[in-house]
């Protein structure tokens, strides 16, 4: 996840008008009613037994404090956050193939776990060349169940769309029994459909949070979100591959960072997950110090976990 500038898009509606319209199905859009949850403690007790019960997939925290990306994280920690987290999930998402980042599916492998690899993409060549043939390499020896080549690229204007689609079918062409995909902020799939057609699996990220929602109204404008990938993905698999809410930091608009709120949203996500059968991997595992520099404090808090690796509530 990338640091947004006001709006995690302008493309997007408010949310209050979607409701307004006749087409808006806001059938999945409730939530839990939390009205016999009025304590901390009630909250946190639903929380704890909603997060047992297991998530389909969480993305993978790599950092401690005083690292960062482009330090070179060690095998031994590692194996010791994929052994925290396994117990409640099917599947992990991680976001690179070097620099440590490599053993996250070989260790999530070795424990079990399903793997959704990313190589991570940007405006250096050369470090593309490599994650590239990383991401290759580790499919080609077993530990990649979905190959994800890169990550909000677009978003932050890394590359060009002609060179993120020559990425993509080089990975496809090497990797014809794996599928393959891009991930990226929903609305990309709708503004661009050459996305959606090279793509084997649509992975897209929906941030209720960045666009400035109330939590009471976030599962409903996520519920469109969704949809509205949905309605564009040709029949294809469609995966949110972050969703999430910080605990702390500053508010954006209608979107206020607590506790509270996180444990609420956190809870409405997973419901909404198994009854519908949509795939989420939720966002994050570990609160990460690094991410203050590019965020701000909100940035820091987006763990299950927090940053000594305790569960947080």
């Amino acid at each position: 996840m990338s640091f947004r500038n006001e709006d995690y898009h302008p493309y997007q509606e408010n949310w209050q008008q979607q409701q307004q319209r006749q087409d808006f199905d806001s059938s999945d859009s409730a939530g839990f009613d939390f009205s016999e949850y009025t304590s901390k403690e009630d909250l946190g007790k639903l929380w704890n037994e909603t997060i047992k019960k297991g998530m389909h997939g969480i993305c993978f925290s790599m950092y401690e404090d005083g690292q960062e990306p482009g330090d070179h994280i060690t095998m031994e920690q590692v194996e010791r956050r994929i052994e925290i987290l396994k117990p409640y999930s099917k599947w992990i998402r991680s976001f690179s193939c070097i620099e440590g980042n490599e053993f996250v599916p070989q260790i999530a492998r070795k424990h079990g776990l399903k793997t959704l690899v990313g190589a991570w993409l940007s405006d250096d060549l050369e470090k593309n060349e490599l994650e590239i043939e990383a991401l290759i390499d580790l499919a080609n020896k077993g530990f990649v169940d979905i190959a994800a080549v890169g990550n909000e690229v677009l978003y932050r204007n890394d590359l060009s769309m002609e060179q993120l689609l020559e990425y993509i079918k080089r990975v496809k062409k090497a990797l014809p029994n794996i599928p393959v995909g891009y991930v990226d902020a929903y609305y990309e799939f709708v503004l661009h459909p050459e996305l959606v057609q090279h793509s084997d699996v649509i992975l897209a990220n929906c941030y209720p949070f960045w666009e400035g929602t109330s939590l009471e109204h976030s599962l409903g404008h996520m519920n469109d979100m969704f949809h509205k990938v949905l309605n564009v993905c040709e029949g294809k698999r469609v995966i949110i591959t972050e969703t999430g809410w910080p605990s702390q930091g500053e508010s954006l608009r209608d979107s206020h960072p607590s506790s509270a709120n996180a444990m609420k949203y956190f809870v409405n996500t997973q419901q909404w997950s198994h009854t519908n059968d949509i795939d989420i991997f939720y966002f994050s595992s570990f609160d990460e110090s690094w991410k203050k520099g590019a965020e701000g404090e909100v940035g820091a808090y987006w763990g299950l976990w927090d940053k000594k690796e305790n569960l947080k509530f």
